[in-house]
């Protein structure tokens, strides 16, 4: 039997990684195993793997010594950095999010050329300052440095890779399905009725099942070579506001209203990362047309022929969509 190409997947109990987890368990072929790098292996999620076969091991992309061993020996990694990590007043006084993702990604990438990994991929966003560049009606975040830290300093990160010479696949991707269960749900107003709030107007905003993240990258690697030094834009559907709505009506069974705030509206908003989502979605509305050529639908299934659409992962979820409403 031919011995089995191990993959370390950075954040294996979280969304992302875990659905490379997931993907790499299922695949019928066995080509590759998984190393599961995780801050806490004694969580449930840690354990959930490692009963399923999984190698488990305890890695904090704060701390380099433990990544480069975690990347020992192992055929290619999959590294994400999560910028909304749970965090202390004192980490968060000590450096900012976007310092964070940039000083970890600096991390995986000197441990991942120490190591000799044969293939990385490194989930990615766009820079959105070269789009924004010259524009006083985007404010700036982070002292001036940023407009929208979570994805700028992701595509910042890029070239670290690069610089280090390390083979890399920069997989970009975007808003996720999900975030209609956890994060934005549709809530009710004044009125009775259900709404999402997005300031995109009529413009198309690109989703993605975050399980298809895993199961695009396992595609990736099973591609050998093909795609170092690429990259991939990835999203399972290009749907506008009112799109979007009509979905969640036909699975809740009551009509889901669309009101598209202003930006302005937006980051006036009285929670801390108004001005950073008003940022992101006015990103996502004004550079719509590249975003979503570049997230080719018909290229992303070539790669991933299992991926959802909007309505696929509906069906899905209908029952935690409907839970999330009680």
């Amino acid at each position: 039997m031919t011995e089995q190409k191990l993959i370390a997947v950075v954040g294996a109990t979280g969304a992302q990684g875990g659905g490379l987890a997931r993907a790499i368990l299922a695949d019928p072929s066995g080509e590759f195993g998984v190393r599961a790098l995780t801050r806490n292996p004694e969580s449930a999620k840690a354990k959930e793997l490692a009963a399923a076969g999984v190698e488990v091991v305890a890695a904090d992309l704060d701390d380099e010594a433990s990544v480069r061993a975690a990347f020992e020996g192992v055929y290619g990694a999959f590294v994400v950095t999560n910028y909304w990590v749970d965090r202390t007043p004192e980490e968060e006084a000590a450096r900012t999010r976007a310092e964070m993702e940039l000083q970890q990604a600096d991390i995986a990438a000197t441990a991942a050329k120490d190591a000799g990994v044969a293939h990385v991929i490194w989930s990615t966003l766009e820079d959105t300052r070269p789009f924004f560049s010259d524009r006083n009606d985007v404010p700036s975040l982070d002292d001036g440095r940023y407009k929208v830290p979570h994805f700028d300093a992701k595509g910042e990160a890029d070239e670290l890779f690069t610089k280090y010479g390390v083979p890399t696949t920069f997989l970009r991707t975007t808003f996720y399905f999900d975030a209609f269960i956890n994060g934005m749900p549709p809530a009710r107003g004044e009125d009775g009725k259900l709404t999402i709030s997005m300031p995109m107007a009529d413009r198309l905003l690109s989703g993605i099942a975050s399980e298809d993240i895993g199961r695009t990258a396992l595609a990736i690697l099973k591609r050998g070579t093909e795609f170092i030094g690429e990259t991939v834009s990835i999203a399972g559907d290009h749907l506008t506001g009112k799109e979007y709505a009509a979905g969640l009506s036909d699975v809740l069974g009551e009509e889901v209203v669309y009101q598209p705030p202003t930006w302005e509206d937006y980051r006036a908003l009285p929670f801390p990362l108004a001005i950073e989502f008003s940022n992101m979605f006015q990103f996502y509305a004004e550079d719509a047309d590249r975003f979503t050529t570049d997230r080719n639908l018909t290229k992303v299934r070539a790669l991933n022929p299992a991926l959802q659409s909007f309505a696929t992962w509906l069906e899905t979820h209908k029952d935690e969509l409907k839970a999330s409403q009680n």
